[in-house]
Protein backbone atom coordinates (compact mmCIF):
# COMPACT_ATOMS: atom_id res chain seq x y z
CA UNK A 1 0.00 0.00 0.00
CA UNK A 2 0.92 3.64 -0.75
CA UNK A 3 2.48 5.63 2.13
CA UNK A 4 -0.08 8.07 4.13
CA UNK A 5 3.02 10.15 4.65
CA UNK A 6 3.25 12.21 1.39
CA UNK A 7 -0.51 12.84 -0.32
CA UNK A 8 -0.63 13.66 -3.81
CA UNK A 9 -3.67 15.38 -5.83
CA UNK A 10 -3.25 14.52 -9.80
CA UNK A 11 -4.69 16.96 -11.84
CA UNK A 12 -6.13 16.23 -15.89
CA UNK A 13 -5.83 12.23 -14.43
CA UNK A 14 -7.41 10.34 -17.33
CA UNK A 15 -7.50 6.66 -16.62
CA UNK A 16 -4.57 6.97 -14.17
CA UNK A 17 -1.07 6.85 -16.09
CA UNK A 18 0.39 9.11 -13.14
CA UNK A 19 -1.59 7.95 -10.02
CA UNK A 20 -0.61 4.27 -10.80
CA UNK A 21 3.04 5.37 -11.06
CA UNK A 22 2.97 7.78 -8.10
CA UNK A 23 1.11 4.99 -6.11
CA UNK A 24 4.19 2.20 -6.93
CA UNK A 25 6.64 4.56 -5.54
CA UNK A 26 4.82 4.75 -2.50
CA UNK A 27 2.53 7.75 -2.76
CA UNK A 28 -0.56 7.98 -1.02
CA UNK A 29 -2.76 9.66 -4.24
CA UNK A 30 -5.73 11.16 -2.25
CA UNK A 31 -7.62 12.20 -6.00
CA UNK A 32 -7.41 12.59 -9.54
CA UNK A 33 -8.92 14.90 -11.26
CA UNK A 34 -10.30 15.21 -14.81
CA UNK A 35 -13.72 16.86 -16.90
CA UNK A 36 -14.01 13.51 -18.71
CA UNK A 37 -16.88 11.07 -17.00
CA UNK A 38 -15.87 8.27 -19.17
CA UNK A 39 -12.27 8.21 -17.18
CA UNK A 40 -14.29 7.67 -14.04
CA UNK A 41 -14.43 3.48 -14.01
CA UNK A 42 -10.85 3.12 -15.58
CA UNK A 43 -9.30 5.31 -12.79
CA UNK A 44 -11.01 3.78 -10.00
CA UNK A 45 -11.17 0.16 -10.62
CA UNK A 46 -7.38 0.41 -11.08
CA UNK A 47 -6.36 3.04 -7.97
CA UNK A 48 -9.21 1.81 -5.45
CA UNK A 49 -7.97 4.05 -2.98
CA UNK A 50 -8.20 7.16 -4.76
CA UNK A 51 -10.98 9.35 -5.69
CA UNK A 52 -11.95 10.40 -9.38
CA UNK A 53 -13.13 13.83 -8.50
CA UNK A 54 -14.61 14.60 -11.89
CA UNK A 55 -14.04 18.47 -12.99
CA UNK A 56 -13.43 21.03 -15.01
CA UNK A 57 -10.82 22.73 -13.00
CA UNK A 58 -11.33 26.17 -14.61
CA UNK A 59 -14.50 25.82 -12.28
CA UNK A 60 -13.60 24.17 -9.28
CA UNK A 61 -13.29 25.52 -5.95
CA UNK A 62 -10.56 25.51 -3.88
CA UNK A 63 -13.14 24.76 -1.13
CA UNK A 64 -14.74 21.81 -2.75
CA UNK A 65 -11.20 20.44 -3.72
CA UNK A 66 -10.04 21.14 -0.18
CA UNK A 67 -13.03 18.78 1.45
CA UNK A 68 -13.11 15.93 -1.26
CA UNK A 69 -9.69 15.12 -0.77
CA UNK A 70 -8.95 16.12 2.90
CA UNK A 71 -6.06 18.29 1.67
CA UNK A 72 -4.67 22.23 3.35
CA UNK A 73 -2.72 24.66 1.96
CA UNK A 74 1.21 24.99 3.08
CA UNK A 75 1.25 21.23 3.34
CA UNK A 76 5.24 20.22 2.83
CA UNK A 77 4.21 16.77 2.44
CA UNK A 78 1.39 17.41 -0.71
CA UNK A 79 2.18 17.03 -4.22
CA UNK A 80 0.51 18.78 -6.81
CA UNK A 81 0.76 16.79 -10.18
CA UNK A 82 -0.20 18.48 -13.78
CA UNK A 83 -0.01 17.00 -16.32
CA UNK A 84 -2.45 18.69 -18.80
CA UNK A 85 -3.80 18.10 -22.42
CA UNK A 86 -0.90 18.61 -24.82
CA UNK A 87 -1.95 18.28 -28.49
CA UNK A 88 -2.41 22.04 -28.62
CA UNK A 89 1.75 22.51 -27.96
CA UNK A 90 2.94 19.39 -29.90
CA UNK A 91 5.32 20.05 -32.34
CA UNK A 92 3.84 17.21 -34.49
CA UNK A 93 2.39 19.00 -37.62
CA UNK A 94 -1.83 18.59 -36.41
CA UNK A 95 -4.77 20.11 -36.57
CA UNK A 96 -4.69 22.16 -33.62
CA UNK A 97 -8.55 23.36 -33.63
CA UNK A 98 -10.14 20.72 -31.64
CA UNK A 99 -7.15 21.06 -28.73
CA UNK A 100 -7.56 25.05 -28.63
CA UNK A 101 -9.62 25.29 -26.04
CA UNK A 102 -7.20 23.25 -23.74
CA UNK A 103 -4.16 25.59 -24.59
CA UNK A 104 -4.62 27.65 -21.36
CA UNK A 105 -4.40 24.66 -18.31
CA UNK A 106 -1.44 25.25 -17.24
CA UNK A 107 -2.40 28.94 -16.10
CA UNK A 108 -5.59 26.95 -14.79
CA UNK A 109 -3.28 24.54 -12.59
CA UNK A 110 -1.19 27.56 -11.08
CA UNK A 111 -4.00 28.73 -9.66
CA UNK A 112 -4.58 25.69 -7.58
CA UNK A 113 -0.76 25.81 -7.00
CA UNK A 114 -0.51 29.64 -5.87
CA UNK A 115 -3.62 28.98 -3.51
CA UNK A 116 -2.29 25.83 -1.34
CA UNK A 117 1.50 26.42 -1.86
CA UNK A 118 2.05 22.13 -1.82
CA UNK A 119 5.69 21.24 -1.20
CA UNK A 120 5.90 19.41 -4.72
CA UNK A 121 4.92 20.60 -7.98
CA UNK A 122 5.41 18.48 -10.68
CA UNK A 123 4.33 19.04 -14.43
CA UNK A 124 4.83 16.54 -17.46
CA UNK A 125 3.52 17.93 -20.98
CA UNK A 126 5.28 17.76 -24.79
CA UNK A 127 8.67 19.12 -25.02
CA UNK A 128 7.02 21.51 -27.76
CA UNK A 129 6.14 24.06 -24.34
CA UNK A 130 9.37 25.00 -24.05
CA UNK A 131 9.53 26.04 -27.76
CA UNK A 132 6.64 28.57 -26.85
CA UNK A 133 7.27 29.29 -22.93
CA UNK A 134 5.21 32.69 -22.85
CA UNK A 135 2.40 31.55 -25.16
CA UNK A 136 1.98 28.20 -23.19
CA UNK A 137 2.09 29.85 -20.04
CA UNK A 138 5.25 28.47 -18.82
CA UNK A 139 7.15 31.21 -18.54
CA UNK A 140 4.43 32.63 -16.46
CA UNK A 141 4.16 29.30 -14.41
CA UNK A 142 7.87 29.04 -13.62
CA UNK A 143 8.15 32.81 -12.59
CA UNK A 144 5.37 31.81 -9.96
CA UNK A 145 7.15 29.08 -8.89
CA UNK A 146 10.48 31.11 -8.24
CA UNK A 147 8.04 34.08 -6.73
CA UNK A 148 7.01 31.65 -4.13
CA UNK A 149 10.02 30.73 -3.04
CA UNK A 150 10.40 26.91 -5.04
CA UNK A 151 12.97 25.72 -6.52
CA UNK A 152 12.43 24.50 -9.87
CA UNK A 153 14.41 21.91 -12.18
CA UNK A 154 12.95 21.40 -15.87
CA UNK A 155 13.72 19.43 -19.28
CA UNK A 156 13.27 17.03 -21.91
CA UNK A 157 13.43 13.57 -20.54
CA UNK A 158 13.52 10.39 -22.71
CA UNK A 159 11.44 7.28 -21.10
CA UNK A 160 13.51 5.11 -22.50
CA UNK A 161 15.85 6.00 -20.05
CA UNK A 162 13.73 5.24 -17.19
CA UNK A 163 12.69 2.15 -18.37
CA UNK A 164 9.61 2.55 -20.51
CA UNK A 165 10.14 0.63 -24.36
CA UNK A 166 9.69 3.51 -26.39
CA UNK A 167 11.17 6.90 -27.28
CA UNK A 168 8.94 9.46 -26.06
CA UNK A 169 10.57 12.67 -25.18
CA UNK A 170 8.15 14.40 -22.66
CA UNK A 171 8.90 17.85 -21.18
CA UNK A 172 9.22 17.09 -17.14
CA UNK A 173 8.67 19.87 -14.28
CA UNK A 174 9.89 19.11 -10.92
CA UNK A 175 9.61 22.03 -8.09
CA UNK A 176 9.82 22.51 -4.54
CA UNK A 177 9.61 24.85 -2.07
CA UNK A 178 10.89 22.82 1.07
CA UNK A 179 14.01 21.05 -0.38
CA UNK A 180 16.20 21.12 -3.53
CA UNK A 181 15.19 19.08 -6.07
CA UNK A 182 16.50 17.22 -9.60
CA UNK A 183 14.91 15.35 -12.29
CA UNK A 184 15.60 11.96 -12.23
CA UNK A 185 18.36 10.66 -13.76
CA UNK A 186 17.92 7.93 -16.59
CA UNK A 187 19.97 5.38 -18.38
CA UNK A 188 20.55 5.62 -21.98
CA UNK A 189 22.39 1.99 -22.04
CA UNK A 190 19.94 0.49 -20.45
CA UNK A 191 16.94 1.36 -22.50
CA UNK A 192 14.36 -1.49 -22.71
CA UNK A 193 13.12 -2.80 -26.38
CA UNK A 194 10.45 -3.91 -28.07
CA UNK A 195 11.13 -7.89 -27.48
CA UNK A 196 11.53 -7.01 -24.14
CA UNK A 197 7.84 -6.37 -23.31
CA UNK A 198 5.91 -8.07 -26.36
CA UNK A 199 5.84 -11.14 -28.40
CA UNK A 200 4.68 -14.29 -28.20
CA UNK A 201 7.42 -15.34 -25.22
CA UNK A 202 5.44 -12.67 -23.24
CA UNK A 203 2.24 -14.08 -23.34
CA UNK A 204 0.72 -12.02 -26.63
CA UNK A 205 -0.56 -15.10 -28.86
CA UNK A 206 -0.42 -14.32 -32.18
CA UNK A 207 -3.59 -12.63 -33.60
CA UNK A 208 -4.59 -11.65 -36.85
CA UNK A 209 -5.92 -8.13 -38.44
CA UNK A 210 -9.90 -7.21 -36.47
CA UNK A 211 -9.35 -10.09 -33.91
CA UNK A 212 -11.00 -9.04 -31.11
CA UNK A 213 -10.63 -10.34 -27.23
CA UNK A 214 -13.56 -9.69 -25.11
CA UNK A 215 -11.67 -10.07 -21.68
CA UNK A 216 -10.00 -7.44 -19.63
CA UNK A 217 -6.46 -8.39 -21.67
CA UNK A 218 -7.96 -6.46 -24.62
CA UNK A 219 -5.32 -8.52 -27.26
CA UNK A 220 -7.42 -6.47 -29.94
CA UNK A 221 -6.54 -5.18 -33.53
CA UNK A 222 -8.20 -2.94 -35.94
CA UNK A 223 -9.64 -4.52 -39.07
CA UNK A 224 -7.50 -3.62 -42.62
CA UNK A 225 -8.55 -3.16 -45.68
CA UNK A 226 -7.98 -5.58 -48.53
CA UNK A 227 -4.91 -2.90 -49.78
CA UNK A 228 -3.90 -2.43 -46.37
CA UNK A 229 -3.27 -6.18 -45.63
CA UNK A 230 -1.33 -6.53 -48.93
CA UNK A 231 0.87 -3.24 -48.00
CA UNK A 232 1.86 -4.92 -44.75
CA UNK A 233 1.94 -8.73 -46.37
CA UNK A 234 5.07 -6.82 -48.71
CA UNK A 235 6.79 -5.08 -45.69
CA UNK A 236 10.20 -6.42 -44.76
CA UNK A 237 9.34 -7.82 -41.60
CA UNK A 238 11.31 -6.65 -37.98
CA UNK A 239 11.54 -2.86 -39.40
CA UNK A 240 10.27 -2.95 -42.79
CA UNK A 241 8.74 0.60 -44.62
CA UNK A 242 6.37 1.40 -47.53
CA UNK A 243 9.43 1.64 -49.59
CA UNK A 244 8.48 -2.30 -50.46
CA UNK A 245 5.56 -1.36 -52.35
CA UNK A 246 6.13 1.78 -53.58
CA UNK A 247 6.32 0.79 -57.08
CA UNK A 248 3.09 -0.84 -56.96
CA UNK A 249 0.49 1.71 -58.89
CA UNK A 250 -1.89 -0.43 -56.98
CA UNK A 251 -0.92 0.21 -53.92
CA UNK A 252 1.08 3.32 -53.74
CA UNK A 253 -0.02 6.19 -51.77
CA UNK A 254 -0.51 9.44 -54.08
CA UNK A 255 0.74 11.63 -50.62
CA UNK A 256 3.48 9.71 -50.87
CA UNK A 257 4.25 9.41 -54.40
CA UNK A 258 8.45 9.95 -54.90
CA UNK A 259 8.29 11.70 -51.57
CA UNK A 260 9.66 8.44 -49.79
CA UNK A 261 11.04 11.47 -46.70
CA UNK A 262 7.63 12.43 -45.97
CA UNK A 263 6.26 10.91 -42.76
CA UNK A 264 8.38 8.10 -43.67
CA UNK A 265 7.51 6.32 -40.57
CA UNK A 266 3.79 5.22 -41.59
CA UNK A 267 3.13 1.72 -42.63
CA UNK A 268 5.96 1.05 -41.31
CA UNK A 269 6.54 -2.01 -38.90
CA UNK A 270 8.10 -1.92 -35.65
CA UNK A 271 11.79 -3.31 -34.92
CA UNK A 272 12.08 -6.08 -32.60
CA UNK A 273 15.62 -4.76 -31.02
CA UNK A 274 14.97 -1.09 -31.05
CA UNK A 275 12.57 0.98 -28.24
CA UNK A 276 9.20 1.59 -30.17
CA UNK A 277 8.11 5.07 -31.58
CA UNK A 278 6.37 6.98 -29.19
CA UNK A 279 2.77 5.20 -28.07
CA UNK A 280 0.44 7.71 -29.58
CA UNK A 281 -3.47 7.66 -29.71
CA UNK A 282 -3.45 6.08 -33.05
CA UNK A 283 -0.93 3.69 -32.11
CA UNK A 284 -3.42 0.82 -33.27
CA UNK A 285 -3.68 1.81 -37.13
CA UNK A 286 -1.17 1.02 -39.76
CA UNK A 287 -1.44 4.49 -41.56
CA UNK A 288 -0.61 6.26 -38.30
CA UNK A 289 2.86 5.80 -37.41
CA UNK A 290 5.30 2.95 -37.30
CA UNK A 291 2.70 0.93 -35.55
CA UNK A 292 2.88 -2.17 -37.82
CA UNK A 293 3.72 -5.34 -35.60
CA UNK A 294 7.35 -6.31 -36.28
CA UNK A 295 6.25 -9.93 -37.80
CA UNK A 296 2.64 -10.04 -38.09
CA UNK A 297 0.72 -8.49 -40.42
CA UNK A 298 -1.52 -6.02 -38.04
CA UNK A 299 -1.18 -2.91 -36.09
CA UNK A 300 -0.29 -3.23 -32.88
CA UNK A 301 -3.39 -4.40 -30.20
CA UNK A 302 -4.77 -2.61 -27.28
CA UNK A 303 -2.94 -4.43 -25.07
CA UNK A 304 0.33 -4.37 -26.76
CA UNK A 305 0.23 -0.20 -26.61
CA UNK A 306 -0.63 -0.62 -23.10
CA UNK A 307 2.18 -2.69 -22.36
CA UNK A 308 4.24 -0.65 -24.31
CA UNK A 309 3.00 2.05 -21.85
CA UNK A 310 4.04 -0.28 -19.28
CA UNK A 311 0.78 -0.55 -17.81
CA UNK A 312 0.76 -3.91 -15.45
CA UNK A 313 -1.17 -6.76 -17.42
CA UNK A 314 -3.79 -6.87 -15.05
CA UNK A 315 -4.70 -2.83 -15.93
CA UNK A 316 -8.48 -3.25 -16.67
CA UNK A 317 -9.85 -0.42 -19.39
CA UNK A 318 -13.61 0.03 -18.73
CA UNK A 319 -14.47 1.61 -21.79
CA UNK A 320 -16.39 -0.23 -24.99
CA UNK A 321 -15.03 1.99 -27.35
CA UNK A 322 -11.48 0.69 -29.20
CA UNK A 323 -10.56 4.21 -30.71
CA UNK A 324 -11.09 6.31 -26.96
CA UNK A 325 -9.09 3.04 -25.05
CA UNK A 326 -6.07 3.40 -27.69
CA UNK A 327 -7.04 7.38 -27.18
CA UNK A 328 -6.53 6.90 -23.07
CA UNK A 329 -3.50 4.90 -23.71
CA UNK A 330 -1.53 7.21 -26.23
CA UNK A 331 -2.78 10.07 -24.09
CA UNK A 332 -1.21 8.66 -21.07
CA UNK A 333 2.33 9.63 -18.59
CA UNK A 334 3.30 5.78 -18.92
CA UNK A 335 3.62 4.54 -15.07
CA UNK A 336 7.26 3.13 -14.75
CA UNK A 337 8.45 6.98 -15.94
CA UNK A 338 5.82 8.33 -13.30
CA UNK A 339 7.47 6.02 -10.94
CA UNK A 340 10.57 7.37 -11.34
CA UNK A 341 9.81 10.70 -10.80
CA UNK A 342 7.50 9.95 -7.70
CA UNK A 343 10.71 8.08 -6.20
CA UNK A 344 13.17 11.11 -7.03
CA UNK A 345 10.70 12.93 -5.02
CA UNK A 346 10.44 10.72 -1.85
CA UNK A 347 14.44 10.70 -1.98
CA UNK A 348 14.23 14.20 -1.90
CA UNK A 349 12.81 14.60 0.94
CA UNK A 350 14.35 12.02 3.02
CA UNK A 351 17.32 12.93 2.29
Amino acid sequence: MPSKSIKAIDFFCSIGGMTKGFRSAGVNVVAGIDIDPSCRETYEWNNPTSKFIEADIKKLSFRRLKKIADIKANDDKLVFIGCSPCQYWTIINTDKRKSKSSRNLLSDFQRFVVHFKPGFVVVENVPGIMKRKRASGLSSFIKSLTTMNYAVSYGVLNANHFGVPQNRRRFVLIASRIVMVTLPKGDPSKGPTTRDFIGTWNGFAKISAGHRDTTNFIHTTCHLSENNLKRIRLTKTNGGTREAWKKNESLQIKAYDKKDDSFKNVYGRMHWDKPAPTITTRFNSLSNGRFGHPVEDRALSLREGATLQTFPRNYAFKEKSINKIARFIGNAVPPKMAGKIGRSIKFALNK
